[in-house]
């Protein structure tokens, strides 16, 4: 109940609470903001809502649609994916807190169903081009076990969900209001289809509009779900190349398709090829090469480190040869070998550590035995 009053009262990402709850507890959080006894930096956001406490209101509307609310402290709760929010700048970045909690309808798991994923987006007025290039990628991965993320919106987003859906695999649709509030409204029928199947997801509570600024705050949720983020058609500022942005600064890939050189619809896709923020893939089996696992020995199985360290490639692999052959470092300390921003390492380390190749110690992060030379 707590949680899910804090998610009304500020509506949207909010770093400065998600400090205070992490510091107090959220039932002391939610206490401190409905006597507002806060810090200025919380006063302002929460002062127009914090008499509003509907949260018994809000469970039971989303209960009678046949949802939930994930919170936290839920088994389901994709905590690796959102981790890099976590450690974003809240002054560089205002919009990229983690959610206080998501609203959910379908039948899979959160944590399960984003364990292999790609978030695919584009242009509105896509072109048969773009469609049935989304349509051949998208569906690809879906029958091969990938969870296609998108926005729902028109053109390459709702193809990509569709595409999914065909092949019966699993997509998410990620929204920037309530889940009951379908958008597009032209959409109702395919976000019942992805709800029945899949999951429809959002950090808004029910009864949320869709606002402007709320689409480029979905962004950031759309690439932190996937392992990577593929654009198929976008102008120079379509919201695409914002969900390029989030994936950056979390540390994901970024994919572009090419499109025909006198498409405007590709303008923003070859401008992001050129200017090195997307890698140019034009099929399923290149878009895996790039936001697939990495191709490793199984954790427990011998194996020498030069061939575990080839494997690696980018920031992992400067992380990784940053840990000594003996003993431990601390993420500040491996940031300083590397050359690498603390929270691009601490983002890295958990995935080097899923590979089986690092283990944290009481002293720090080290090679595990495993790998060792």
């Amino acid at each position: 109940m707590a949680w899910v009053y804090l998610s009304r009262v500020v509506n949207g990402p909010c770093a400065a609470l998600s400090a205070l709850i992490e510091s107090v507890g959220v039932l002391e959080a939610a206490r401190a903001v409905r006597e507002c006894d806060l810090p200025a930096s919380l006063r302002g956001p929460t002062e127009q809502r914090r008499g509003m406490d509907s949260a018994a209101r809000d469970l039971d509307t989303i209960e009678r649609m046949g949802g939930r609310v994930v919170t936290p402290e839920d088994p389901e709760w994709p905590a690796w994916r959102l981790l890099g929010l976590s450690q974003l700048d809240a002054d560089r970045d205002r919009d990229g807190a983690v959610p206080l909690v998501l609203w959910v309808r379908g039948p899979l798991s959160l944590l399960e169903s984003s364990d292999r994923a790609l978030a695919v987006v584009g242009a509105r007025c896509s072109s048969g081009y773009g469609n049935q290039v989304t349509g051949e990628i998208a569906g690809d991965l879906a029958a091969q076990g990938w969870t296609i993320v998108s926005g729902a919106a028109f053109g390459i987003d709702g193809m990509a969900h569709r595409a999914a859906l065909a092949v019966g695999g699993r997509t998410i649709a990620v929204l920037a209001c309530g889940v009951d509030r379908p958008y597009p409204a032209q959409h109702d029928r395919l976000l019942a289809e992805i709800a029945e199947t899949g999951l429809v997801v959002s950090e808004y509570p029910p009864g949320t509009t869709a606002q402007k600024h709320q689409f480029l705050a979905r962004n950031r949720l759309v690439a932190a779900l996937a392992d990577g983020v593929l654009v198929v058609e976008a102008g120079l500022r379509s919201g695409a190349r914002n969900t390029v942005k989030w994936a950056r600064r979390l540390n994901r890939p970024a994919l572009a398709v090419p499109g025909p050189v006198t498409s405007a619809a590709s303008v923003g896709c070859h401008r992001m090829i050129r200017d090195g923020e997307a890698l140019l893939v034009t099929r399923a089996e290149e878009v895996i090469d790039e936001a697939g696992p990495l191709h490793l020995p199984m954790p427990g199985v011998a194996g020498p480190v030069d061939r575990c360290e080839e494997a690696l490639s980018g920031d992992e692999a400067l992380i990784f040869a940053a840990m000594p052959e003996i003993g431990s470092r601390l993420p500040r300390e491996l940031a300083n070998y590397a050359g690498l921003p603390l929270p691009v390492v601490r983002a890295a380390l958990p995935a080097l550590e899923l590979a089986g190749l690092v283990t944290a110690d009481a002293d720090g992060w080290r090679r595990t035995t495993t790998y060792g030379k």
